[in-house]
């Protein structure tokens, strides 16, 4: 197996391991949340703090893998999920709402590490495979789409008189693991002459037509799919539908959001980049439709699961337009301002996602992301027809 080859599968388990945590987290986060604030409209801030988490320590972590390397910047993540995981677990344990948001902002600064697996993968791969390596790593996702919510519900109660304590304390095992497979990454690191050169300031990359839609469809499809998918658990509650119900739902979305990436960076070859996240916009659009349809699981279950495959289109090619818009010596800003929007932008829906839905309801946030999305088609279509008139 060529080095390259060998970085993606560990990366790809690693997203795997990372996304279990995650949507373990999505699936617990708002209830454990609920079921410990005094203020129910609050239900959604311990999972606003590990999104707060991630937003406060993204750049610092790229520029910190700038300095040390990949594989140190991500080990040092997984130290910060292991803390985090475990004061969660005694949040639980002391029925402690504040202690559980600051456990969840530890976590977060894992998150913000491991969402650079994809950009460490594009980074030793050629560039025919670069489309191709981002998908894959993000691919092992669907580890985390099938492991996290059944972790969830059988580790729930392991704990007693503490429900979601050992939900919490499982995380930690899962970052354990996440900590042995990447001490075997070889990221080649920057040269010498990399590490000097500073490359252009970041208001010049950030004007390139490219750049503002790269970070356009990676933002918006994050922010849309977390303000819809942080409420569904509370949504679905209030329908009086199970708790294995939402987590069956969660365990779907998950799946739609990363098994599409065993084929998103052929398809982006095929078709290219701006066909493929103009096709994720419509396919969230599509997501609004169905939730807005009804109310039964079903409703439910389609309406996330395009929710996730949306998301796929406009992330992965949103990312890999970004790879086209810097230099090896400017991706440490370049990527670092993408993923700082990205998860400021989480955190606002997040936060809002609950507040949201405790005073308007489903069908209110649902109509809310379609103006977000339509904006989002249109820019992406705009810098389609530039590229076509410039040919």
């Amino acid at each position: 197996m060529t080095p390259e080859k060998k970085n993606v599968a560990l990366l790809s388990v690693c997203q795997g391991l990372l996304i279990t945590n995650n949507s373990i987290l999505l699936t617990t986060n708002g209830l454990a949340g609920f079921a410990l604030a005094a203020d129910k409209s609050l239900a959604t801030l311990p999972f606003t703090a590990f999104i707060l988490g991630a937003a406060l320590t993204t750049m610092p972590a790229s520029l910190l893998m700038r300095r040390f390397g990949r594989r140190t910047g991500f080990m040092l993540g997984a130290v910060f999920g292991i803390l985090g995981s475990l004061v969660c677990t005694a949040a639980m344990v002391t029925h402690n709402f504040w202690l559980l948001c600051g456990g969840a902002f530890l976590i977060g600064v894992y998150n913000a590490n491991g969402q650079y697996y994809r950009f460490a993968a594009a980074d030793s791969a050629t560039a025919s495979f670069k489309s191709k390596a981002i998908s894959l790593v993000l691919a092992g996702g669907i580890l985390g789409g099938l492991l996290g919510p059944e972790s969830s519900k059988h580790t729930k109660d392991w704990i007693v008189d503490a429900v979601f304590a050992g939900s919490y304390f499982s995380l930690s095992l899962f970052c354990l693991v996440s900590l042995v497979v990447l001490s075997r990454i070889q990221i080649p690191p920057l040269t010498a002459a990399e590490q000097r050169d500073k490359g252009r300031p970041l208001i010049e990359m950030a004007r390139q037509p490219a750049f503002i839609v790269a970070v356009l469809s990676s933002v918006i499809g994050y922010g849309s799919m977390n303000l819809l998918m942080t409420a569904t658990p509370l949504a679905m509650s209030a329908c009086q539908h199970p708790f294995s119900a939402a987590a069956l739902v969660i365990q779907w979305h998950v799946i739609g959001m990363y098994a599409p990436s065993f084929f998103t960076g052929a398809l982006i070859k095929r078709f290219g980049v701006i066909n493929m996240m103009l096709a994720g916009v419509c396919t969230s659009l599509c997501c609004v439709a169905v939730a807005l349809s009804g109310n039964a699981v079903i409703n439910f279950w389609i309406a996330l699961v395009m929710l996730g495959v949306g998301w796929n289109f406009m992330f992965v090619g949103g990312t890999t337009l970004l790879t086209e818009c810097h230099t090896p010596s400017e991706r440490a800003k370049a990527q670092g301002i993408n993923d700082t929007l990205i998860f400021l932008t989480m955190a606002a829906s997040s936060l809002s996602s609950g507040l949201l839905f405790t005073l308007k309801g489903w069908v209110l946030m649902n109509q809310m992301a379609v103006p977000f999305l339509v904006l989002t088609g249109a820019a992406i279509a705009w810098l389609g027809y530039r590229r076509r008139h410039a040919r």
